[in-house]
């Protein structure tokens, strides 16, 4: 086992992220909204492995999440949860755990991984519903603001994906995700989380 897997299962705990990190090896190369591998990006100036250390901790998370996607619908459902980030890999990625108990309780998990070669991070999500390890979002943060676009499953379509982190502060952030059903040229925001900092 190598030393990327060891830390990983280390650090998290379950089958489901065994399989996470061995599928990280067969990874192709991030594909951007656009459709372009990530390796074609321009790299900043800035080398931003420390992008997410104001991230580490346990959080309280509002979120809100709109009921239907895409729909026109105005309706929008609030629940809480708690979120802890820890480091892994020399701080070249972080690992969350987000736990709630809405909708009969959901645990899901984030790996961040930084590509000092290209200077930008490369986002996966997978949950306790389906053991899914979703495509990447991609990005990096610009005067405070980060933001990282993909591609999500959405009825059978592949759609834009965009999150965005923004009001950055010691014990507070702002987080919120969109998708666009004309390849980019509107979004729709569909879930928004406010954390607060608890240790």
């Amino acid at each position: 086992m190598d030393r990327q897997r060891r830390t990983i299962l280390q650090l998290s705990a379950g089958a489901p992220i065994a399989a996470l990190a061995s599928r990280l090896h067969a990874a192709a190369p991030a594909q951007t909204a656009a459709g372009q591998a990530t390796a074609d990006a321009t790299p900043t100036a800035i080398d931003g492995r420390h992008d997410f250390d104001f991230y580490f901790g346990r959080w309280q998370v509002h979120n809100r999440r709109l009921a239907k996607r895409l729909t026109g619908s105005r309706d929008w459902i609030e629940f809480d949860a708690t979120d802890e980030c820890r480091p892994v890999l020399g701080g070249l990625g972080s690992v969350d755990r987000y736990r709630t108990d809405w909708n009969g309780g959901i645990e899901g998990f984030a790996l961040r991984l930084y590509r000092p070669q290209t200077r930008q991070w490369l986002v996966y999500w997978a949950s306790d519903r389906d053991g899914v390890l979703e495509a990447p979002l991609t990005g990096g943060f610009q005067g405070g603001v980060g933001v990282f676009e993909g591609l999500e499953a959405h009825e059978g379509a592949m759609l834009p994906s965009r999150a965005t982190w923004s009001r950055i502060h010691a014990d507070s952030v702002h987080w919120e995700q969109a998708l666009s059903p004309d390849g980019g040229r509107s979004w729709e925001t569909n879930w928004v989380m406010q954390m607060t900092r608890i240790a």
